[in-house]
């Protein structure tokens, strides 16, 4: 029996050539969309009943998902489409929507989505348009999608590696390039190591850097160039690049690419004047200002993309602090205080720095209140109280102590024993002259008897020497107990632990002041002294009364100064008004004696600036 050939019809050629083409388009797609577009095509050539489909893509992880992807007909509108798209990223999961054809009962449609998603991060969605199906005709067509998503899936995990090598070699060209630049401790060594790297990894035939001063850009190294004249019109060209980076604080490319909207008028003249076919500026920033330009330039292409931008801003945002802080480092004083000020000034005007700009004010407000406010001014001095007069309780003779009744600190009344010397030797010699005076006396009387009257002479003469010594042992014994010569206080002198110790005529044993009448004794600084006037009133508060201000009057000053600490005092009395029942001698403090009404901003730096004023007067000629 003779067979029968199958019978190919005019559609099955054309979708056999159209799968064909498709295939080829897969396997070797020229970029992204290409193949998305071959790959939705081969998708619904295997779904039974699809009508039309929409692959739905994002570009970011976090973008907006646009259409990828229209099957059969890109000019086809399939925005009914959509929700089901939306339900199928919203749930992660695949969906199948049955909707009615058309309004006269025709053909149900159905629509089945599913999501695309690569280590938890969704990339976009597959939506396809079924004719009427039964269950398992959509079972079977959820299934193709996800099988065929694989590809897709593979696909975007290729991406991901490729941006995440990209990302590795870019991170580890950055650390190359700080690596270089901290190598050098010198401006000019380190840029210029920088930008021959660049122009090596970077495929440039020129890589110059330059910073800005006064306002303008200059070019300070070329790549593989160790010296040129500043005055070449290379150099001004490439300034003028680098100041309209300057002006525009954002990269600049020519040809520009078809988002760029900013002109690149200068980089144009540039480009054609050194005749070279790609141009990429990128600024060198330090806390969002400009301070510099890196301009990189390939004399016959290809253009500067995305990537290469995105490679060089990042170098122009890592190196320009390191430069900034390698030409501070080689400023002059002078230079970095100019430079401080400016900065300080463009953030007082500038649209940034709320928070100087609000301390300025603050601080100019401050010193306004400070200039204007008088507060009554007071010179402060170290203070130690007195008594309006001391006496001192000194040895009688050379001795011994005996006995001690009172020390330092203790309050004594007229007459009150003080202490006691040894008096045991002195009641023997006034025995002696006692015993002498008799023998003389006797001998006097026998003279007498037998009017001798040169013996007589001799005798009365021998008898006054040892009545006069006799006194005066009489006198030492009535001082050998020291008494108090008033109603007081015992200033000093503790002789409590010094008993049987010897001392010596003269010697100072105790001091005593009296209860009432003090004088306060203030050390006032000679810079301060010119101020102080008899009669200025003030306040003293004691260190063991701190919590009561006693007040005081200037009495005496004292035209005489001692050193102390390295510094000159002078000694001025001051009397205090009132009285004061716990004050006792001795006790130290802090005085204030008002002068007069002075500036708040003059009371507390009128030390300083009159170290200064003394301290230019010695250093000028």
């Amino acid at each position: 029996m003779q067979g029968t050939a199958p019978v190919y019809s005019i559609a099955d050629e054309a979708h056999a050539r159209a799968e064909a083409a498709a295939w080829s388009r897969f396997t070797a797609p020229a970029d992204a969309d290409e193949f998305c577009t071959s790959w939705l095509a081969l998708l619904c050539t295997r779904i039974e009943r699809c009508r039309a489909a929409l692959l739905l893509g994002a570009d970011e992880e976090h973008g907006p998902y646009r259409v990828s992807a229209v099957w059969p007909d890109r000019r086809k509108d399939l925005q009914h489409l959509g929700p089901a798209g939306q339900r199928a990223l919203t749930e992660r999961a695949g969906v199948v929507i049955a909707a009615p054809g058309g309004a006269g009962g025709g053909e149900v449609l159905s629509q089945a989505a599913y999501p695309v998603e690569v280590a938890g991060r969704l990339w976009g969605a597959v939506v396809l348009e079924l004719g009427q199906s039964s269950e398992a005709d959509l079972q079977r067509a959820l299934r193709g999608i996800h099988w065929g998503i694989a590809w897709l899936v593979d696909h975007f995990r290729q991406r991901v590696l490729a941006e995440r090598e990209a990302t590795l070699e870019r991170v580890d060209l950055l650390n190359n390039l700080m690596a270089t630049a901290l190598q050098h401790t010198r401006l000019e060594p380190s840029a210029l190591a920088v930008v021959n790297q660049l122009a090596q990894r970077l495929q440039c035939d020129r890589v110059s850097m330059g910073l800005e001063r006064n306002g303008r850009v200059t070019p300070l190294v070329l790549s593989h160039t160790a010296t040129f004249d500043a005055r070449a019109d290379l150099v001004r060209w490439l300034g003028d690049a680098m100041d309209e980076v300057l002006d525009l604080g954002v990269p600049v490319r020519y040809p520009p690419s078809e988002s760029d909207d900013l002109g690149a008028i200068a980089h144009a003249e540039v480009a054609r004047e050194l005749r070279v076919e790609a141009i990429c500026s990128v600024p060198l920033l330090l806390e969002g200002q400009t301070l510099g330009a890196l301009v990189f330039e390939r004399n016959a292409g290809p253009a500067f993309d995305d990537r290469a931008e995105m490679l060089a801003r990042a170098a122009g945002e890592l190196l320009g602090p390191v430069w900034a802080l390698l030409r501070e480092r080689e400023m002059p004083w002078w230079q970095r205080l100019r430079q401080s000020m400016r900065s300080f000034a463009q953030a007082l005007v500038g649209p940034q720095h709320p928070g100087a700009k609000l301390l300025t004010v603050t601080a100019a407000l401050v010193l306004a209140v400070l200039s204007v406010w008088h507060i009554d001014y007071r010179v402060s001095a170290r203070t130690v109280v007195e008594g309006s007069q001391q006496i001192a309780a000194v040895a009688p003779f050379d001795g011994f102590v005996a006995q001690a009744f009172a020390r330092a600190g203790d309050g004594v009344r007229l007459g009150q024993p003080l202490a006691r010397l040894d008096d045991r030797d002195l009641k023997l010699e006034s025995a002696r002259w006692s015993a002498e005076r008799e023998q003389l006396l006797r001998r006097f009387q026998v003279a007498q008897a037998v009017q001798d009257r040169g013996a007589m002479g001799v005798i009365t003469a021998q008898v006054g020497q040892s009545e006069a010594q006799l006194a005066l042992v009489q006198e030492r014994l009535t001082r050998a107990t020291l008494i108090a010569p008033y109603d007081g206080i015992v200033v000093s002198g503790d002789l409590s632990q010094q008993i049987g110790s010897p001392v010596e005529q003269g010697k100072v044993l105790f001091e005593v002041a009296p209860v009432a009448g003090y004088r306060v004794i203030l050390q006032v600084d000679e810079r301060d002294i010119s101020r102080l006037a008899l009669g200025q009133r003030g306040e003293l508060v004691l260190s063991g009364l701190p919590g009561q201000a006693l007040p005081i009057v200037v009495h005496q000053i004292t035209p005489v100064s001692t050193a102390q600490d390295g510094r000159n005092f002078f000694r001025v009395e001051a009397q205090l008004e009132g009285a004061a029942p716990r004050l006792r001698p001795g006790m130290e403090g802090v005085g204030k004696v008002s002068v007069g009404e002075e500036r708040l901003i003059w009371v507390w730096t009128h030390g300083f600036t009159d170290w200064l004023r003394l301290a230019l007067w010695d250093w000028m000629p």
